[in-house]
């Protein structure tokens, strides 16, 4: 076990772009608003160029900088192992930083194939034992509004769930003249907006519901063939856009779409939950409110709950009520929480198995979408790290 007794815990983040710079705003507050939980230390931020790293890593208060992930697995100052990089790159650096007795936190999807996540499953159940301990980042599980929604199913708030419509549309692949990047290629991203949006939208509907999707119909769509890249027009590999129907556990239907070229969708992450005594709605780009509709009793109706109240999941630690949370605060929390699940030798949620589960998913709507939207069964999850949490 790695974990030091009273020193700050050493945090290495792999990855300096768009998600290594979120999870350093993480790993740079979590202290500020987080004081009871374990110290940490922001110890190296790792990167393949030399220059960008050292500038990234001076921005983002970072102590050192580092372009080699398997040295850094090598330092007894390194405890916590945050991994930002392409999904490509996913299982050989969680991996490795299992066995080396780091703990990890991965940023979703687990990895780009079912083979490699069952792999780190069981490298994460393996380090368990060790009293090492792994996370997958779904961070839109610390978003107050929806931490609450899922409080309000598990307490019967609207009675049985019967559908959940969710989306997630994004508009930046919108114009054809974009230009060519890797998550534009399986080889490095897996899959395209299926992976990169509708990973978050499964976890969401399992979570919230606390079931599991067991079968799917889907479809996926690339609606610019083409792209301009480095070395000229390159084919586009992925997906724009996906689609699936999906059975759940416990007898609901869930719709989902999720798409890159949906114009004027900057973030929209949005989910509804129809039960048989009312219904949930939230959008993300509204992230603190929470639609709350009951059918019977002296709060029946429709009304908007601004979920900034200390009462609420996750507020207690920021602002007095109406002052809004914004997108970033979601990986401070994640972060806290996974510090949190260290200290208290806990296994930390969502874990590798519950990642695990939501790319088998992902390989059935794809599966489902080469047979033209055929029903393809969902593998049961194996209990290979506890379970679902």
């Amino acid at each position: 076990m790695s974990t030091p007794t009273s020193q700050p815990l050493g945090v290495a983040v792999i990855g300096h772009s768009f998600m290594g710079k979120a999870h350093s705003n993480a790993w740079r507050n979590v202290g500020a608003f987080y004081p009871e939980a374990p110290p940490a230390r922001q110890a190296v931020l790792v990167g393949r160029d030399p220059l960008r790293t050292k500038e990234a890593a001076a921005r983002y208060g970072w102590a050192e900088a580092a372009t080699s992930w398997e040295s850094v697995l090598e330092r007894d100052d390194v405890h916590v192992v945050d991994i930002c990089t392409p999904g490509e790159s996913h299982h050989d650096i969680a991996v490795a930083a299992l066995a080396a007795g780091k703990h990890v936190l991965v940023e979703k999807p687990l990895s780009n194939t079912v083979a490699e996540s069952e792999s780190m499953t069981r490298a994460a159940a393996e380090a368990a034992t060790r009293g090492v301990h792994s996370m997958v980042g779904f961070n839109y599980r610390r978003v107050p509004a929806l931490a609450l929604a899922r409080q309000l199913v598990e307490q019967g708030r609207i009675g049985e769930v019967r559908q959940v419509r969710a989306s997630y549309l994004q508009d930046w692949l919108t114009d054809p003249t974009a230009p060519m990047t890797w998550r534009l290629r399986r080889e490095s991203a897996g899959s395209g907006a299926l992976g990169d949006l509708a990973s978050h939208v499964i976890d969401q509907v399992q979570h919230i519901t606390a079931s599991t999707v067991t079968g799917v119909n889907g479809r996926l769509h690339t609606f610019v063939a083409e792209r301009d890249g480095d070395a000229g027009r390159e084919a586009v590999t992925v997906d724009d856009a996906a689609w699936a129907t999906c059975v759940l556990s416990s007898g609901a239907i869930a719709s989902i779409e999720v798409s890159r070229v949906a114009a004027g969708r900057k973030n929209g992450l949005s989910l509804e939950v129809f039960g048989s005594e009312g219904s949930l709605s939230f959008d993300l780009e509204r992230l603190n409110e929470l639609g709350v509709h009951e059918e019977h009793g002296e709060h029946a109706g429709l009304r908007r709950v601004l979920v900034t109240e200390e009462s609420h999941p996750y507020l207690q630690a920021w602002w007095p009520p109406g002052h809004v949370l914004g997108w970033d605060a979601t990986f401070t929390m994640q972060a806290a929480d996974f510090l949190g699940a260290i200290a208290a030798d806990r296994a930390p949620s969502p874990s590798f198995a519950e990642g695990l589960a939501v790319q088998r998913v992902l390989a059935a709507v794809e599966q489902s979408a080469r047979h033209l939207g055929t029903c393809v069964d969902v593998p049961a999850e194996d209990p290979l790290e506890g379970g679902r949490a």
